[in-house]
């Protein structure tokens, strides 16, 4: 089952992040290089230090010259992250590239590394909720609320295991076929963004 692959992947690269808890620290990726478990790994990394990322931004105090840098960073992040999950669908397109279809196989509504991106930010949510519950100095109110929270984030995570899974089994039987669509951002190609090509 691939999300068992996935979710011990996913939550090694945070506990890593955690190990110092800074946006600037470098990755150090146990993986072997253009292995799927490399991608995997990098994959919850950029989404890790983004969240933190996405953390410092909010603060209502931040230097407006910090929260541009913060914002020209999470920009960069999430290409990186789109480019990251159509590398991973293209390791799905060429494992099940000659998996015959069957008589009336179905298309997703989305591909299989898009639901792994889903499952990516769901460890993150699922260790973020457990430091809340955790928190000894907030109100027991709150860690309740927080736990109820992560209750539902668990079940969640089995939920969205077992689809990813179901859907691949699906794939690799021939009852679905993947069809991926690049994204074609348009906001950070300069022959796009009108607001670039106004400049040049």
């Amino acid at each position: 089952m691939f999300s068992q692959l996935c979710n011990p992947i996913f939550k090694a690269a945070i506990d890593q992040y955690h190990l110092t808890d800074n946006v600037d620290t470098p990755i150090k990726n146990p993986y072997e290089l253009k292995t799927i478990e490399y991608y995997l790994f990098l994959k919850n990394w950029i989404d890790t230090v983004q969240w933190h990322l996405e953390d410092i931004i909010r603060n209502p105090e931040i230097d407006p010259v910090e929260a541009l840098q913060i914002k020209r960073r999470i920009d960069k992040s999430n290409q990186d992250r789109t480019d990251l999950v159509e590398l991973i669908d293209s390791y799905f397109l060429d494992k099940y590239k000659n998996v015959p279809q069957l008589d009336g196989a179905t298309i997703n509504t989305e591909s299989p590394a898009w639901a792994i991106d889903r499952l990516s930010i769901l460890a993150l949510k699922i260790y973020h909720m457990q430091q809340e519950v955790d928190r000894k100095e907030a109100s027991d109110s709150h860690r309740a609320e927080c736990n109820k929270k992560l209750a539902i984030l668990l079940e969640q995570e089995i939920d969205l295991s077992s689809a990813i899974d179901q859907l691949l089994s699906d794939i690799e039987a021939g009852r679905k076929w993947m069809k991926v669509y690049k994204q074609m951002k348009m906001y950070n190609d300069p022959a796009l963004n009108p607001v670039l090509y106004a400049k040049q």
